[in-house]
């Protein structure tokens, strides 16, 4: 992707202006700012692809500059970098929309290579946006021709890289969602969760299981529940018909979660 624009938000003047070198040696255009004020204002103005924050600023903190970023543009990734992390910061970091959180004294090929896997994130959510987009015009256009309304139905179909169950369609190759037919845009994280769970359906998936599979990486019980946990809400606004009555992604206390292929499944034994 070129012209990839970087806000660097660090209240050390030192490591802003030396990370901000780094990232625009590396090519891309950089835009600092040393408190959350003024973090916003420049994500007002200018159109940010990814930011890099620092978790403590004067004034507005790195979370709330963090939420700001999020009503201003769902588009921009967001890296949280901090020396006084938590896990239970990283978490709260992570359902407020973060992309990741790294711990200072943080390496540089280690910030340009969470960068460069944000701005791929950012790639993929932007090409599928467009898929999805041509995908509902030619569904449009299918529907309204006489004679076709059965080529729009995703049931003709039938590829090794689609799973379907009851209406919901996930498409491997082309990441795409349908459900009754509708295309339904889902971030990457998403995608690969409801994968997984789509793969295994009416099998029960604890938290942990979900986030190796999803996220490729191993984390505790208790980090595990609060990460899917978030991802888990998300997908229940995007794909149930009543997110507080769901029928598709339910959930099995004190186990996990299931995507089941009908509302009358016991997962209770």
């Amino acid at each position: 992707m070129e012209n990839i624009h970087i806000l660097v938000v660090d209240d050390e003047a030192a490591e802003r202006v030396t990370l901000g070198e780094v990232l625009r040696l590396e090519g891309y255009q950089v835009s600092l700012a040393a408190s959350g004020e003024e973090a916003l204002a420049l994500a007002k103005e200018e159109h940010i692809d990814l930011a890099i924050l620092d978790l403590r600023l004067p004034g507005v903190d790195g979370l709330q500059v963090l939420e700001g970023i999020r009503h201003i543009s769902d588009d921009t990734i967001v890296l949280l970098i901090t020396g006084y992390g938590t896990l239970e910061t990283a978490i709260q970091a992570l359902r407020k929309g973060a992309y990741d959180f790294l711990l200072k004294p943080c390496p540089v090929d280690e910030v340009l290579g969470a960068v460069r896997r944000g701005l791929s994130e950012l790639k993929v959510g932007r090409h599928r946006r467009v898929l999805v987009s041509k995908l509902q015009h030619t569904l449009q256009e299918l529907i309204a021709a006489d004679g076709l309304e059965e080529l729009a139905r995703p049931e003709a179909v039938e590829d090794t890289d689609v799973l379907t169950v009851a209406s919901v369609e996930l498409d491997k190759a082309r990441h795409i969602v349908l459900r009754d037919g509708h295309p339904v845009e889902l971030t990457t994280t998403e995608f690969r969760l409801l994968e997984c769970m789509m793969n295994r359906v009416d099998e029960v998936c604890s938290p942990q299981e979900l986030v190796r599979c999803a996220q490729g990486y191993e984390t505790d019980a208790w980090g595990a529940r609060s990460i899917v946990r978030v991802h888990i809400r998300r997908l229940r606004r995007k794909l149930e018909p009543d997110p507080d009555n769901p029928c598709y992604i339910l959930n099995v206390r004190g186990v996990g979660y299931v995507f089941a292929s009908s509302p009358e499944q016991n997962f209770y034994g």
